[in-house]
C-alpha cells in the first residue's frame, strides 16, 4: 500500500489529510482513557472519554474523508472555520468538562461557551457542505 502522494496518485485535499491525522490523535487519547477507566475502576471520565471519541476520533474522521473526496469543500473559507472552531473549542471542552466532573462548577460558563463555540464549527462544516457539494 502506498503512502505518499506521487504525480499518479488521485489529488487529496491537503485539509482531509490535516483531519485525519487529528483525527487519530484523539483516538488515542480516547483509547488511552478508556484503558485507564477500565484499570482504575473509576468512571468519573467517562462523558469526557465518549466526547472524544465522537467528536474528536468520528467526527474529525469523517471531516477529514469527506474533505478528501470533496476538496473543494475542504480548501474553501468555510472548511478554515470549521477546523478553527472545533480545535480550538474541543480541548477546551474536554478539560472544562473534566474539572465540571470533578466538582469545579467555577468553569461551567467557560464548557458553556466551548460548546457554543463547538457547535458553530459544526454550523461552518453543514454550511459548507451545502454550499460546496452539488448533485
Amino acid at each position: 500500500m502506498q503512502t505518499t502522494l506521487t504525480p499518479s496518485a488521485p489529488a487529496f485535499s491537503r485539509a482531509g489529510i490535516v483531519w485525519l491525522k487529528l483525527s487519530v490523535v484523539y483516538l488515542i487519547i480516547g483509547v488511552s482513557m478508556g484503558i485507564a477507566m477500565g484499570a482504575s475502576q473509576n468512571f468519573t471520565l467517562r462523558p469526557v472519554h465518549a466526547h472524544v471519541n465522537l467528536l474528536g476520533w468520528t467526527t474529525m474522521a469523517l471531516a477529514g474523508l469527506i474533505y478528501s473526496v470533496f476538496p473543494k469543500a475542504g480548501e474553501s473559507r468555510l472548511a478554515r472555520a470549521h477546523f478553527w472552531l472545533m480545535n480550538l473549542a474541543l480541548p477546551v471542552m474536554m478539560v472544562a468538562l473534566g474539572l465540571v466532573l470533578f466538582g469545579q462548577m467555577a468553569v461551567v460558563p467557560v464548557l458553556g461557551a466551548a460548546e457554543i463555540v463547538a457547535a458553530l464549527g459544526i454550523l461552518a462544516f453543514a454550511a459548507n457542505l451545502f454550499v460546496n457539494l452539488k448533485n
